[in-house]
């Protein structure tokens, strides 16, 4: 039986380094060169999991032995059974999570391979509202927010990758001592558009953690 530990933003990360290693065998003649990124990937994986030091590392460190497609096919369904999928969440959690939207429109969850979802997100067109569901310290939080399209492609502050963006702003749940009742603070950035390509995207999930603390904190 296998014992998950790697989470999907860390297989993400695992597997580019993988097509790395393969890409730079099949394009660079420099034998040197080669076994620098062969190195240098070994080192960044078993990096991420610093607490793993049983027959799992040795399998993760075998990216240093790629040499085909096939033992890159091979190398990446060994990482799929050791996924973390993201914590089981039903609609009834979801809803409450967001209790002022009284007819929050959600996504079909039945349709989700929640081994690959790093957060949860979906958007209302009807309202305009980008909805975000993350596990943080043991329990689901929620933020929602104005959700804009830019019709341009730029990076996404989540994944760090050129995909198609909005601009997600919510409103901040920090409020100072001593302000006025009117008062409040927007919390912005740019995210892509399709959560489920963010997701097979992202590689570490800082970014998202330090945007939900701003907004929840």
């Amino acid at each position: 039986m296998c014992e998950p530990f790697i989470r999907g933003y860390q297989y993400n990360f695992v597997r580019n380094q993988a097509d790395y290693v393969l890409h730079t065998l099949r394009t660079v003649g420099d034998p040197k060169v080669v076994e620098g990124v062969r190195s240098s990937a070994q080192a960044k994986v078993a990096e991420l999991f610093p607490d793993v030091t049983d027959s799992r590392m040795t399998m993760l460190e075998s990216i240093a032995g790629l040499r085909t497609g096939e033992d890159l096919q091979k190398y990446v369904q060994g990482l799929e059974s050791y996924l973390i999928a993201f914590p089981p969440i039903t609609e009834q959690q979801i809803r409450k999570l967001f209790p002022k939207n009284k007819k929050l429109k959600l996504p079909d969850l039945a349709q989700i391979d929640f081994r690959y979802v790093s957060y949860l997100s979906w958007v209302d067109i009807s309202t305009n509202k980008m909805f975000i569901v993350y596990h943080k310290d043991g329990k689901f939080v929620g933020v929602e927010g104005r959700f804009t399209e830019t019709n341009k492609k730029s990076y996404c502050f989540v994944c760090n990758r050129f995909e198609k963006l909005a601009l997600f702003s919510a409103i901040s749940r920090k409020r100072p001592a001593n302000v006025s009742s009117d008062y409040y603070k927007s919390v912005g950035n740019y995210i892509c558009t399709d959560g489920h390509i963010c997701n097979k995207n992202v590689t570490d999930i800082a970014q998202l953690e330090r945007f939900i603390d701003a907004v929840l904190e």
